[in-house]
């Protein structure tokens, strides 16, 4: 007999795998991760997950993409260049996730090499923040109120600063935030995606003209000439040159942020073997056993 069994609070969750009320938990926090792998009668299990952690920039939805980071593309690359992706992620996720900078992890396969995650650079941003004609950039963040989302707001929140944006964090329901994103009631957005297998799913319904989940509005002939030309391709090798072209004139114009990729972790007694963790998060259980 199976039973699953929805509990919200991730430390009721784990209470109840160590009293032996539970077999396996799901979306274990990462703040519990180092007290699952200290306990010899759990087994930790965890994986980088295919989706991303993004910042929507309104460049294009509506009266309120009339703002400075939306309309200039240098100020997004100065916001981009000023956070510590590898910092914000280890303190954040406790080392269990990664920075990224694209739509797929690094350990992706379609992970474009050629544009590696970028290092702070706080000067540099600096410098473009002047080229665009600022002393300091005030711009509006909305974030989803919760507690692990707005830690990590907060610190790219400081982190920015230093290269000068004053950045309003408005924290607000994930689904209310959702829906101010297609509204376009919105300059920046900090939002996730749960990631596909096929890269298709990652990338062209976000940043394509016109496409259902385009919440900057962005539009590029380039980017979506390319992206249909690798959905319709068979040839990996050639939807790899595809992607890889597109990313590089995304990494340029930035409507997305992306910041790095959590992973899915589980959390089992030791009695349950054969568990493979998916990067896409599903519980697969053929080959799953509980001993004893």
């Amino acid at each position: 007999k199976l039973t699953y069994l929805p509990i919200p609070d991730s430390t009721v969750r784990l209470a109840n795998l160590r009293s032996g009320d539970l077999d396996m938990i799901e979306r274990l926090a990462a703040t519990d991760a180092e007290t699952v792998k200290s306990d010899a009668n759990l087994v930790y299990k965890d994986v980088v997950n295919t989706g991303w952690l993004g910042i929507y920039a309104n460049v294009g939805n509506g009266a309120r993409a009339d703002n400075p980071i939306g309309k200039d593309k240098r100020l997004r690359q100065a916001f981009s260049l000023a956070i510590d992706r590898e910092a914000a992620m280890q303190i954040v996720f406790e080392g269990t996730g990664v920075a990224g900078n694209q739509p797929f992890p690094p350990s992706s396969p379609w992970f474009d090499k050629d544009v590696p995650v970028p290092a702070r650079d706080v000067e540099k941003a600096k410098a473009l923040v002047k080229a665009a004609g600022f002393d300091r950039v005030p711009v509006e963040m909305q974030v989803p109120n919760s507690p692990v989302t707005m830690q990590m707001m907060q610190i790219i929140q400081s982190m920015v600063a230093e290269a000068g944006f004053d950045v309003s964090l408005k924290a607000t329901e994930f689904a209310t935030l959702l829906n101010e994103q297609t509204a376009g009631n919105y300059q920046l957005s900090r939002s996730d995606w749960s990631g596909r297998v096929d890269p298709d799913g990652n990338i062209q319904q976000f940043v394509t003209c016109g496409a259902g989940l385009n919440d900057s509005k962005y539009c590029n002939a380039d980017v979506d000439k390319l992206l249909t030309e690798a959905r319709q391709s068979t040839d990996d090798s050639v939807r790899k040159q595809k992607y890889d072209a597109a990313t590089a004139i995304l990494n340029d114009d930035l409507p997305i942020i992306f910041i790095g990729h959590q992973s899915w972790i589980w959390a089992l007694h030791k009695n349950i073997t054969g568990f493979v963790a998916s990067p896409d998060g599903m519980i697969r259980l053929v080959g799953v056993k509980k001993e004893g």
